[in-house]
């Protein structure tokens, strides 16, 4: 297998080093309160030109795990989660820390992260090189339409209202479009010389995901901060043994984040919240959860980390990511000149491989390190927000102007950002933006393309809208959005009879 031809190259000592960096690095900025998985690895993506493909690659991917089970340590200390897919953790993590066992809670958590992750890589190795051979029945219009469908559905799925994740995921092709036309060379919406070139993705996703966090936190940083527990002294073998036993949480967990992750576009969150309902309906001690239950802990955080491998499963085969941050790692992936589909695994297999093999050493040194540094991560949970946005303000500033040497794309990243910030605030996700951006030349380059194929057979668009493979493409964007706007739609009536009945 792929897998193990190209362990050797992910066991050398270049990559452990990167790999061990980012894993620690993941851990303390998961671990701090508003630094999320895609923030976290959008700030990144800069440093990743001076290196090669394989070890940047190695970089964002140890960072986007290591991230996503850090972010429990703030969620169960502080009732902050680090990030969304950790708000689950919390429900009955921070009552485990008002108990006076933080660091019980905090075992739990990288257990099953780690048990969670290994599945996820799992299904990631086995799943990848099936949907790869089947991408290569794609032509223009078929990638057309997963170009659409990545949009659609983080639009739709990603976003609390439908409409306005549509109209994010349009404003980021809108966006896309500045510059010059890839086909014909004309100017589009060019209002300075600067915007000729079109923008820079570097810039627009730290820009969107690194100034509104900064501003976030400035606010937090104003409400003041939140209560700290003593961590209390517990043997971590009879974490280990006690988690092991645990398994239906742990199934339920890995199952759902299994799920959720290969659903482009559900998101973490969505996962580990899952995993939490189905397990306490699971249980036999349903009362018990909310008020420091074991069980809550260990689905939610195998569930969120179950759901990174298969997040990418999409994302390496189709360009479609299953979650936000694997958005921002195909931003990442075409900054180093990699496209999703078949290639990636046949012209980059060297490539694409060791990055799989180091994600599952990354789970290994994630639960060394997230256990080894549980007793003192309250720590980095005591940095106040006003340093923390000031050092997030100077690695976005340096990271994009580093780029391409020019202060036009600092003034984009803070235009975009600060946009996004107020956006937000009214419900907008920067997440179908960033897909836009991204998404929008691909989908253009291959509309333009199945345009002149269609011309060359009878003239007509009927190119677009023949052949099982585009009318599934087509079927699968109406079920997002159709199935979206159904839930939303129940969520309210439901929302507006609870609050009758008070």
């Amino acid at each position: 297998m792929e897998f193990i031809q190209y362990l050797p190259e992910a066991l050398t000592a270049w990559h452990l080093l990167v790999l061990v960096c980012g894993v620690v690095g993941g851990l303390i900025l998961g671990a701090t309160p508003g630094l999320s998985p895609t923030m976290a690895v959008a700030l990144l993506i800069p440093f990743t030109f001076h290196m090669t493909p394989i070890s940047g690659l190695i970089l964002l991917g140890a960072v986007y795990t290591a991230t996503v089970a850090g972010g429990a340590v703030s969620a169960i200390l502080v009732n902050i989660p680090g990030a969304p897919a950790n708000i689950a953790t919390l429900l009955d993590g921070h009552p485990m820390a008002q108990q006076g066992r933080a660091t019980e809670a905090l075992h739990y958590c990288f257990i099953s992260s780690f048990i969670g992750g290994v599945l996820g890589v799992a299904v990631l190795i086995f799943f990848t090189p099936i949907l790869a051979d089947f991408a290569l029945r794609f032509g223009p219009s078929e990638l057309f339409w997963i170009a659409l469908l990545g949009v659609t559905v983080i639009g739709s799925l990603g976003a609390k209202s439908v409409l306005k994740g549509l109209f994010a995921g349009a404003f980021g092709i809108w966006l896309s479009t500045i510059g010059y036309d890839p086909v014909l060379g004309e100017e589009r919406f060019v209002f300075t010389s600067h915007l000729a070139g079109g923008i820079n993705i570097i810039a627009a996703l730290i820009g969107l995901f690194a100034i509104p966090q900064v501003l976030t936190m400035l606010e937090a940083h104003r409400r003041g901060s939140a209560t700290l527990y003593d961590m209390e002294r517990r043997r971590l073998w009879t974490s280990i043994a006690d988690n092991c036993r645990r398994l239906r949480a742990l199934s339920i967990g890995g199952i759902a984040g299994v799920l959720v992750g290969l659903i482009p576009g559900a998101g973490g969150q969505i996962s580990g919240l899952i995993a939490y309902d189905q397990t306490k309906k699971f249980s036999r001690d349903s009362d018990r959860f909310g008020k420091g239950e074991r069980d809550g802990v260990i689905s939610a955080e195998a569930a969120n980390n179950a759901m990174v491998g298969p997040s990418l499963v999409p994302l390496l085969t189709l360009g479609v990511p299953g979650s936000p941050t694997a958005a921002v790692l195909l931003g990442g992936l075409l900054i180093n000149g990699l496209f999703p589909g078949p290639a990636l695994f046949t012209t980059h297999a060297k490539i694409t491989w060791t990055f799989i093999d180091t994600l599952l050493l990354a789970q290994i040194f994630m639960v060394v390190f997230g256990l080894t540094i549980s007793r003192y991560s309250r720590f980095v949970t005591r940095i106040p927000n006003n340093f923390m946005a000031a050092a997030v303000t100077v690695l976005a500033v340096f990271g994009t102007y580093s780029v391409q040497n020019n202060f036009s794309d600092v003034l984009v990243m803070m235009v975009l950002g600060t946009g996004m910030y107020f956006a937000m605030k009214v419900g907008f996700s920067p997440g179908p933006v960033v897909l836009g951006i991204i998404l929008g030349p691909i989908a253009e380059t291959n509309f333009m393309q199945g345009r002149l194929i269609a011309q060359s057979l009878d003239g007509t668009a009927a190119y677009f809208f023949t052949g099982t493979l585009n009318i599934v493409l087509i079927g699968l964007c109406l079920i997002s959005i159709i199935y979206s706007a159904y839930v939303e739609i129940r969520s309210r009536r439901k929302g507006a009879y609870q609050w009758q009945r008070t």
